[in-house]
C-alpha cells in the first residue's frame, strides 16, 4: 500500500503541510516513520481521513478548491465494481467526487483505496487519472 509524506498528504487535503503535520501531532491521523526518519501516512488512513476532513468542511465556507483545468487531484476512498461497470470515489480536499466508468478501466489503472489520482471535470463527465 502507498503511504504518503506529510507534505503529500497535505496537498491531497487542500491544506498547508503545518496544517497536515499539527493534525498528525495531535493523533487526528496515525503516521510511521520510514528508514530515513520521514513521517508516512498509510494510504488507507489518510482516505478515511479525507472522508472525515471533507465532511467536516461541507459547512465551512472556504475558497474553491480548482485548477485551471478543472483537475481535482485527491485520495481514492472507495473503488465498487461490478461485473461491467464500476464507482470510483475521490476525495480532493473537501471535494468528494465519484465517477462510473468500466470495470475494465479501474483494473488497468490499478485503482484501489488509499492510492493518489485525480479526477478531471468536463462538462457531467469525470474522468480519472493515475498519479
Amino acid at each position: 500500500m502507498q503511504s504518503y509524506t506529510i507534505g503529500q498528504a497535505a496537498r491531497l487535503l487542500g491544506v498547508s503541510p503545518d496544517t497536515a503535520r499539527r493534525w498528525a501531532d495531535a493523533g487526528r491521523v496515525a503516521t510511521h516513520r520510514d528508514e530515513t526518519g520521514r513521517r508516512l501516512i498509510d494510504g488507507r488512513a489518510l482516505a478515511a481521513f479525507s472522508i472525515e476532513v471533507g465532511q467536516g468542511a461541507a459547512g465551512e465556507e472556504e475558497t474553491p478548491y480548482t485548477s485551471a483545468r478543472n483537475a481535482f487531484p485527491g485520495i481514492v476512498t472507495a473503488v465498487k465494481l461490478g461485473d461491467v461497470a464500476a464507482q470510483v470515489e475521490i476525495q480532493a480536499g473537501p471535494h468528494r467526487l465519484v465517477s462510473l466508468l468500466t470495470r475494465e478501466a479501474v483494473e488497468e489503472l490499478g485503482l484501489e483505496v488509499g492510492m493518489q489520482a485525480t479526477a478531471r471535470v468536463k462538462s457531467t463527465s469525470v474522468h480519472i487519472d493515475r498519479t
